[in-house]
């Protein structure tokens, strides 16, 4: 090695690019570009061997003119340079507008192209990236001078001291946006948008980890880019501006000292790839290279500050402004709400945003989480999720989302790749930060103090590695899962970024097999040593037998093997454990007076009115109802496809043991008779489950599902359809009263509500088109039902005319409930019109639907004649008092039919008086109140006249009490208003 290459690494950073400037045999200048970038998963990644090109030629200044022939030689080389890079550009753009498979919900016209938004870059120091301030929060990350702030584009312009910048170091923490910054860098590059540079080469350093075998930089370059063939040849010897990326510094292990890395200038000589890369950043390969090496913070100080010219931290989304822009980027893209979708669609993910955006104004916790890019691309895709899935089965689960954001940002990473140990990060995050998750839920808390965060990392510190594994997730990973909470008097303490990740991370604990007593981690280590040494200690004893047989021997070997057999009995309990604490906190009795799980996430992203409580509830009191349905979203059977690759490996046995042993508990508790929305919770567990098999016996033992009051949102008549159609038997009753149906809503349950017997659809809003789905539903072959209640519905005219057809033609109805659903008299006739083709009606109730004498006595004469139908219900309709005594006049044996309109028969009192009033009391928080007064005005009036005719002292004590309830439902009437 000569003295000047010796002596060349020593310099300054000025007096060694003098030097190498002063080197003889350099012909022109050139201009080369490098960056590293990490990348923590598919999220935002860029891959392997991918790059990104905009070529503008450039003229070559040499000390001496050449000759034509060579002229025209280095023409033809600028021409197939070109179209190399043409090639090379086309299929990266073809390769980064590929999106994964969890960005393909936002609709197909959805692209990084279209609807990044950068987060903030802050101009950083060395000194800052090493002492970092203790007082440092989400909230006050960029309350640092205005003039720190700097643009991607300006990070190569000149320092404060005039020199212009070759080499600048990228860093963020997980979820802060660097692997998506980069990506998008690229694609800008590939559209002509960066004109500063016209060739990009990147590499994975992931990648390079994985290779020790010595080779040059421009094989290496020519390994990975078929393409550029042509092109490597000119980088030494020509101007072209060329941008090199390295994704994942942090993944290599650099050494900076000579007598660990050799000097190379030459790309030609092959070196081990980490050679390549501390070269290019000593500068002494390609000296005139820029570099941008994006990395995690711990491995900042990897690279000596001597050869760093820009330190930057990206800050993610600090300005709620880019969230805002964000949401509104990602939820209004068209499509987005699915095939099919409506301008309704369009106002509801409008509606979306609004409702979004004004929660972000108000400075709570979800500001603070949407910090992080990654955090708002979980809010996206939870409120997709939420509002926008109409398939059944729902195309993916609320598990699901939570696993793949944890795969997008940690696939492959492992959290210090200079450690020994390898252990994937996330498999370290599912053993601290779960054991705290865990704490917190059996807890029921969600604020954590220091005290508490040590007792969870640093109580079991043993070893300098896993002090070094805590500095490392401290600096790179901590602010990803916790951040400072914002809520007033408890700014000392740290809260979860998103609520339901402390619940996810609670039962990946769990179902990991994380919670372990120390007798059982030592009884497991012993079990393993004792297991690899039998077969050795069987081989020994076997030939030691034969020479001094010994009766022990054998004794001793089947000892041996005691001690390994009754720990995977033992193992067996703690899978009974987990099915049991999933169970147990399925079924909480203090969690029945909550809404249902997915009401709450809503509620949580959008700011809306909380859960309910329990009066005798502490107002403070934690909700945890999330744990058990993750516990068993995340033995499904893709989640553990995708946990195996985050390095949490859940074995397909010991999912099968804990199905198998909850499957007892999980049905008695569910044939208690759960509330509505605890009902509602079950049902998405089971769909969570992804068990078609347990889910059926589950569902077997449903005769009855109450969902009455529960908002069935499209994708919960998903969930309700899916785990409804595990099974083909027939349910007693399904109860939807007042769930805010609609048409598309009837139309995803169609298959369920075939095989329902009873079935109530009142308080719905439920219109002409959704009465079109129901005479479908009447007319089909495989219809069971036979009580349907519609009360309470827009049905109108033109709806009447709908289900008038589907009575004609069904054979299962024997009870229909029209009451208060704006019939009016056009509509009755025809519902009487069609009733002649119906042999199985046997009540009709049309109260409350405007109807006038002719109406009326219209279905009371097609009552008569119909073969099965003997009775009609018509009060509280505009009926005069002819009518009404003509239709009093009826009389079941000679008639066949019995018209309930008063509340009087005659001089007596009508049998169905309760019925009639218990149908006005269960009505009168629907009805109009001033015609409800009116009609009790009126039936007050007819009892006192009946009563005043009548002399039997029996039927006066009738009328009196019957007198008396009315007086009672027109008092509650007068004292609401009031």
């Amino acid at each position: 090695m000569s003295r000047a290459m010796q002596c060349q690494s020593c310099l300054p950073w000025g007096s060694w690019t003098q030097l190498h400037r002063s080197l003889p045999g350099r012909r022109g200048t050139r201009s080369v570009y490098l960056c590293a970038a990490s990348v923590p998963g598919e999220l935002g990644s860029v891959p392997v061997g991918l790059g990104c090109v905009r070529y503008e030629g450039g003229s070559q200044k040499h000390s001496v003119k050449p000759s034509s022939s060579r002229h025209g030689l280095s023409q033809l080389r600028n021409v197939a340079s070109s179209d190399a890079i043409k090639k090379h550009q086309k299929s990266l753009s073809a390769w980064f507008s590929h999106q994964p498979n969890e960005e393909r919900q936002f609709g197909p016209s959805f692209s990084l192209d279209a609807v990044h938004v950068d987060p903030v870059i802050r101009e950083s120091s060395l000194e800052e990236i090493l002492k970092p301030s203790p007082d440092l929060t989400i909230q006050n990350q960029l309350q640092q001078p205005c003039s720190q702030v700097i643009s991607l584009q300006n990070l190569f312009d000149v320092d404060a001291c005039g020199r212009q910048v070759k080499n600048v170091v990228l860093y963020g923490t997980v979820g802060t946006g660097k692997s998506t910054l980069i990506k998008k860098m690229v694609v800008d590059w590939c559209h002509g948008r960066l004109p500063r540079f016209e060739l990009v080469i990147p590499f994975s350093c992931e990648d390079l980890s994985h290779s020790h075998a010595p080779i040059s930089l421009r094989r290496l370059i020519t390994k990975k880019y078929q393409h550029l063939r042509d092109v490597v040849p000119m980088l030494g010897v020509s101007n072209l501006k060329v941008l090199f990326i390295l994704n994942g510094l942090e993944r290599l292990n650099l050494d900076f000292r000579l007598a660990g890395t050799e000097l190379c200038c030459d790309p030609n000589e092959p070196v081990p790839p980490s050679a390549i890369v501390v070269n290019l950043l000593r500068k002494y390969l390609l000296p005139e290279a820029s570099i941008i090496v994006t990395t995690r913070p711990s491995a900042v100080r990897r690279i000596p500050g001597k050869y760093v010219g820009r330190y930057a931290e990206i800050c993610g989304f600090s300005d709620t402004n880019l969230q805002k822009l964000y949401f509104q980027m990602r939820l209004s893209q068209p499509g987005c709400s699915g095939e099919g979708s409506t301008g309704s669609s369009s106002g509801e993910q409008e509606n979306l945003v609004e409702m979004l955006s004004r929660n972000l104004e108000r400075h709570n916790q979800i500001a603070a989480a949407c910090f992080l890019p990654s955090y708002c691309w979980l809010v996206c895709t939870t409120l997709h999720f939420l509002y926008f899935t109409r398939t059944v089965p729902p195309s993916q689960t609320l598990t699901g989302i939570y696993t793949s954001f944890l795969r997008l940002n940690f696939s492959g990473e492992v959290l210090d790749s200079t450690d020994s140990t390898n252990i994937s990060m996330m498999k370290y995050v599912a053993k601290t930060v779960g054991k705290l998750a865990y704490e917190g839920v059996m807890s029921r808390k969600t604020c954590f103090t220091e005290d508490d965060l040590q007792q969870c990392f640093e109580v079991e510190m043993k070893t300098e590695s896993e002090l070094n594994l805590l500095e490392v997730f401290r600096s790179d990973v901590f602010r990803f899962f916790l951040t400072p909470c914002v809520q007033l008097g408890k700014e000392h303490t740290f809260v979860f970024t998103i609520p339901a990740m402390q619940e996810y991370l609670a039962a990946l604990y769990v179902v990991l097999g994380e919670k372990k007593t120390l007798a059982q981690r030592v009884g497991k280590e012993l079990s393993e040593v004792i297991g690899k040494v039998s077969e050795d200690v069987a081989v020994v004893l076997s030939i030691v037998s034969k020479v001094l047989p010994l009766r022990f021997l054998p004794v001793l070997f089947n000892l041996l093997k005691i001690f390994p057999r009754y720990f995977s009995r033992l193992s067996g309990k703690d899978r009974d454990a987990i099915a049991h604490t999933m169970a147990e906190e399925l079924f909480k009795e203090e969690d029945y007076y909550n809404d249902d799980v997915l009401d709450q996430i809503n509620s949580s992203i959008l700011g809306m009115e909380g859960p309910m409580r329990h009066p005798d509830e502490a107002p403070d009191d934690e909700v945890f109802e999330l744990f058990p349905i993750f516990m068993g979203g995340i033995l499904s059977r893709r989640n553990r496809a995708i946990l195996q690759q985050l390095g949490c490996s859940i074995k397909n046995l010991a999912a099968f043991e804990i199905a198998k042993a909850m499957k007892k508990t999980v049905i008695r508790n569910s044939r208690k008779g759960l509330p509505p929305s605890e009902l509602m919770d079950y049902l998405f567990f089971l769909h969570e489950f992804q068990n078609e098999r347990f889910t059926a016996e589950a569902i077997r033992s449903l005769r009855t599902v109450n969902l009455s009051s529960v908002k069935m949102t499209p994708l919960k008549c998903s969930v309700l359809a899916y785990v409804m159609g595990t099974t083909c038997h027939e349910v007693e009753e399904l109860n939807l009263t007042s769930c805010n149906l609609d048409t598309s809503s009837l139309r995803i349950l169609f298959p369920v509500l075939l095989r329902c017997k009873a079935l109530h659809l009142q308080l719905n809003s439920l219109g002409s088109d959704a009465c079109k789905e129901i005479r479908d539903l009447l007319l089909h072959d495989k219809c069971v039902v036979s009580n349907l209640r519609l009360a309470n519905n827009p049905v109108g005219e033109q709806g009447a005319q709908y289900l008038a057809e589907g009575l004609a033609g069904n054979r299962s109805l024997t009870h229909l409930s029209l009451l208060h659903t704006t019939l009016g008299d056009r509509g009755a006739e025809v519902i009487a019109q069609h009733l002649v083709k119906n042999q199985h009606l046997q009540e009709l109730n049309l109260g409350y639907n405007s109807l006038t004498d002719t109406a009326a006595l219209h279905v009371v004469e097609v009552a008569k004649k119909h073969a099965t139908l003997d009775k009609v219900h018509l009060y509280f309709n505009d009926i005069s008092e002819d009518g009404k005594r003509e239709l009093d006049s009826l009389r079941m044996d000679r008639d066949g039919v019995r018209a309930l309109v008063f509340l009087t028969a005659g001089t007596d009192v009508s049998d169905y008086w309760s019925n009639i009033l218990n149908v006005v009391q269960r009505n009168l928080p629907f009805w109009d109140r001033e015609r409800v007064r009116q009609h009790l005005v009126l039936i007050l009036q007819d009892l006192e006249s009946s009563r005043r005719q009548t002399a039997n002292p029996w039927r006066k004590a009738k009328f009196l009490r019957v007198e008396s309830e009315v007086k009672k439902m027109l008092g509650k009437l007068q004292h609401e208003n009031l």
